[in-house]
């Protein structure tokens, strides 16, 4: 006797499916666009959402730490944009161009638009260029990187708004742009924002994605699509109380240079995740990040590094510092294809540990198919050197003080490697602030 095996969904899920079927109308986009949307949400029921069976997601167990879903953010009114102006992120400093989004909702008031635009860049809504079919969207949206991570899936059936950039060939903006997600109460509410940055040949650009949530659930993707010989530096902050999942899916092209950097500090629950293809020869690639993290934060950063093109080197390294029952998950997987013959691929994750009960998971990963290459990966968890710190002690200097000047030195290894000095100086003032707080 055959007997069939069924899920059962948990409430989250059912919440979801009820939360897809009553939205769906709205939902920006018609043909292709709710097509995708249909497809993408199949996916998802058919699998629901990630749990420690899923090795991707093994120490994120997303069915057992998401208990509900929230139902969507309604959109901002002119109150919830009054708060929103309040809020003070790590980049107040920073000479940047902003787009400010508000519960996953465009706000142009409180973005620099019109009059800071700059020749050659185009910037728009993803909500707006949904509904109108605009002919980028539908020829990137969904298709810069193949997946099939639940996650993803789950942000293209729901994707409400989000930025549509487009950097024309050799133009580089004269500042950073700065994608700024806020929620603007701490009522319960969920948001899956969308965008697409396309930088064309030989363009250069800083972008920086900031979150700052309250007790949101939040589900984000951006679709990065860099030309050949063009440089982007992706710069992605987390903070704040909820739920944060966060996507970035790249592909990179011949002669590129590509930086990113993950920054997560009192952030409660983060799963950063990249799936980033390297389609052309000659590109350098540094993928970096630091995580501070006390009483029971999780971070989690993953990522699935695919050489798909000979010459090209790559650089991975992460770092995490743990206090209290705080847990923090790094997974890299490099895949070196068939053709992609001298390839330089090197991956290396280090977490300092504070306290006895923080934990630290690491699973670094090298896929070969190809047999003229230079890859490696390294993984090390500790604690604080007692003897640098008797050192610094007997010089007169307060314990407190010295496990922040080691801690400092830990992370400041990574930080400096952000080319934009504004930026940098904001993330290691920020590390101190959290330091501070010890």
């Amino acid at each position: 006797m055959n007997v069939e095996l069924r899920q059962v969904k948990t409430e989250a899920e059912q919440a979801l499916s009820v939360t897809f079927k009553d939205a769906r109308a709205a939902l920006p986009g018609k043909g292709d666009v709710a097509k995708l949307r249909e497809d993408a949400f199949s996916r998802f029921e058919a699998r629901g959402l990630p749990h420690r069976r899923v090795e991707e997601w093994k120490y994120t167990d997303l069915r057992t730490l998401m208990r509900t879903a929230y139902p969507l953010a309604a959109p901002p009114d002119a109150a919830a944009l009054t708060r929103a102006q309040q809020i003070s992120g790590l980049f107040a400093g920073v000479d940047r161009q902003r787009l400010v989004f508000i519960d996953g909702v465009f706000a142009p008031d409180l973005s620099d638009l019109t009059e800071d635009a700059e020749e050659g860049v185009s910037i728009g809504s993803l909500a707006a260029a949904l509904a109108k079919a605009d002919p980028l969207v539908m020829a990137h949206v969904g298709k810069t990187v193949a997946t099939d991570d639940v996650a993803v899936a789950l942000n293209t059936a729901l994707m409400g708004d989000g930025a549509v950039i487009r950097i024309g060939a050799g133009v580089t903006p004269h500042r950073p742009i700065h994608l700024i997600f806020a929620a603007s109460n701490d009522r319960p509410q969920a948001s899956y924002v969308r965008s697409l940055i396309v930088v064309e040949k030989g363009a250069q650009a800083t972008i920086i994605e900031s979150h700052e949530q309250l007790s949101a659930q939040v589900n984000s993707a951006v679709e990065l699509v860099v030309g050949d010989e063009a440089r982007v530096d992706y710069i992605r902050t987390a903070r704040g109380r909820g739920l944060q999942i966060a996507t970035l899916l790249a592909s990179v092209g011949a002669g590129a240079t590509f930086n990113t950097f993950a920054f997560a500090a009192d952030a409660e629950l983060v799963r950063n995740q990249a799936f980033i293809r390297f389609a052309g020869e000659n590109t350098t690639a540094g993928l970096r990040g630091v995580s501070l993290l006390r009483n029971k934060d999780h971070v989690d950063n993953t990522l699935l590094i695919e050489h798909a093109a000979a010459n090209c080197q790559s650089r991975e390294q992460f770092r995490a510092v743990l206090d209290n029952d705080a847990h923090s998950v790094f997974q890299g997987k490099i895949v070196v294809k068939q053709h992609a013959q001298k390839t330089d691929a090197k991956m290396l994750t280090r977490a300092l540990l504070l306290s006895e009960t923080a934990e630290a998971y690491s699973k670094p990963e090298l896929e070969i198919f190809a047999d003229d290459v230079v890859c490696g990966h390294g993984a090390t968890a500790g604690a604080l050197d007692p003897g640098l710190k008797f050192y610094l002690m007997a010089r007169g200097i307060p314990e407190q003080e010295a496990e922040a000047l080691l801690i400092q030195a830990f992370i400041g290894e990574t930080v400096e490697e952000i080319a934009h000095e504004g930026i940098r100086e904001a993330l290691i003032v920020a590390s101190l602030k959290w330091l501070g707080a010890r």
